[in-house]
């Protein structure tokens, strides 16, 4: 075999390796982003398929059971949509009452949303005010209190 042929053969195998490695690790790529709604009218469709989906929290469904590491809890959307959820895996920081709950996972008709991933977006408090009444004069005046002390 000619020294070229080597060289382009061991080429696209580690090409074709990496390829492979690349989609197996991103199950996420492949996966379809839908509302609460079509979760609970289309189980059967989405049926072991990578699905993403989020709502409200509703805190008063949470059980977190330490010990096995699992979390049980419903999430909703503006509708009124409950999605009831079941996680092995830690509970999420700032997980309180109506925090928007993303989650990935997948569908089993008849038992609540497996989520493999479980996120939260933080809470309206930590966003910055509109930008529009943004009021230069008060900044200037912090600054300079600030420098002068």
């Amino acid at each position: 075999m000619k020294k070229n042929t080597k060289v382009i053969l061991g080429g696209s195998t580690v090409i074709l390796s990496i390829l492979i490695l690349l989609i197996a690790a991103t199950p996420g790529a492949s996966g379809t982003e839908l509302p609460i709604h079509q979760v609970l009218a289309n189980a059967e469709k989405y049926e072991g398929r990578y699905v993403t989906t989020e709502g409200f929290l509703v805190e008063s469904s949470i059980d977190w059971r330490a010990d096995e590491i699992e979390l049980r809890f419903d999430i909703v959307d503006n509708d009124g949509n409950i999605l009831s959820v079941y996680h092995h895996g830690v509970r999420p920081d700032n997980f309180s009452e109506g925090v928007i709950t993303i989650l990935e996972g997948y569908i089993v008709p008849g038992e609540p949303f497996q989520a493999e991933r479980v996120k939260t977006k933080c809470p309206s408090k930590y966003e910055g005010e509109d930008p529009n009444n943004y009021d230069p004069e008060f900044h200037k005046e912090l600054l300079d209190d600030k420098t002068s002390n």
